[in-house]
């Protein structure tokens, strides 16, 4: 069996909304549902197989019963499972966060550092985020507005609408804003340094840890350079390559693929429904689901509507 579906853990921080519950079918564990991890191998969070003989199992349990080449020989040069994918219903403000490289993190966290982007599902009218700063700042500035409460003085707040791309280097200042759902494709780390978080307490009444001293050690501090889309893809790295297919909703338009030896491929349906063919097997989508090909799964194809996204391993 190669065509593999996955149900996504879920995250209710406090700034999530219902969204992920309401239209991505996603199953609530608290009041509010932020994150959906679709494809992850993050340890305590891992993706769970819901077909097949795996069913019930992790994708980790799949990956080390069956060997690392079900990711492809282009993963070979990744210590670690390379990616973490995942949708983000932003109801309120994320706090104001930085990454860190992998040489950072991986001395002070254990852990690769994280260069991510996002792709735009949906966003209300006048949404913004932030995404480094407007002009150059010194260290000392960046400090002090962190003590006083001013950093967004500084930060480029950067409107944003459904389809729009947003490529986030490690290093760069940056926040979701509220109102904005979203899919993130990002190197697989749950390391953030948080600066500025509105003065919200968790749901113990406690305020959020801060991470001041490291975030000063890793932001660049210079005026935001808009990285440009790497064409004919939506999004690529040396950590993850990523594509954007449509369907019209005609059900004899038909998308088709082959996954080689090179790479795994993830799908995440963003919007539609219709049928997935790989390997002899059949299987229906409809919006939120989120499917694993190993690699070497051969021939796919996608039939009916949809928007989705590809993420494999150049």
């Amino acid at each position: 069996m190669a065509l593999l579906k996955l149900v996504a853990p879920v995250k209710d921080y406090l700034w999530g909304g219902d969204r992920l519950v309401k239209e991505f079918g996603k199953k609530a564990i608290g009041a509010v549902t932020a994150e959906s991890w679709e494809l992850s191998c993050f340890p305590g969070s891992e993706s769970i197989i819901e077909n097949g003989e795996y069913s019930g199992k992790k994708i980790t349990d799949y990956i080390s019963d069956k060997g690392n080449m079900v990711l492809g020989t282009n993963c070979q040069k990744f210590e670690d499972f390379p990616v973490l994918i995942k949708l983000i219903d932003a109801k309120k403000d994320l706090s104001i966060q930085v990454h860190p490289s992998d040489d950072y993190a991986r001395i002070h966290e254990n852990q690769y550092g994280k260069t991510e982007m996002w792709y735009i599902i949906d966003a209300e009218e006048d949404a913004f985020l932030y995404y480094g700063f407007k002009r150059d700042v010194t260290k000392e500035e960046f400090a002090r507005r962190i003590e006083d409460e001013t950093l967004t003085e500084v930060l480029n707040a950067y409107p944003v609408k459904k389809g729009d791309i947003i490529f986030i280097e490690s290093g760069t200042l940056h926040a979701i804003g509220a109102g904005i759902l979203l899919a993130e494709i990002q190197q697989n780390s749950n390391v953030t340094y948080r600066v500025y978080d509105y003065g919200r307490r968790d749901k113990d009444g406690n305020l959020r840890e801060l991470h001041v001293d490291k975030a000063l050690d890793v932001t660049d501090l210079s005026a935001v350079k808009k990285v440009s889309r790497p064409e004919p893809h939506i999004g690529e790295c040396k950590y993850f390559t990523v594509d954007k297919v449509n369907l019209t909703g005609n059900i004899t338009d038909t998308i088709k693929g082959t996954v080689g030896e090179e790479s795994f491929l993830h799908i995440l349906i963003l919007e539609g429904q219709g049928t997935i063919k790989n390997d002899g097997e059949e299987m229906t989508y409809s919006k939120g689901d989120s499917f694993f090909l190993p690699s070497g799964s051969g021939d796919y194809s996608l039939s009916g509507s949809l928007e989705a996204l590809l993420t494999y391993e150049k």
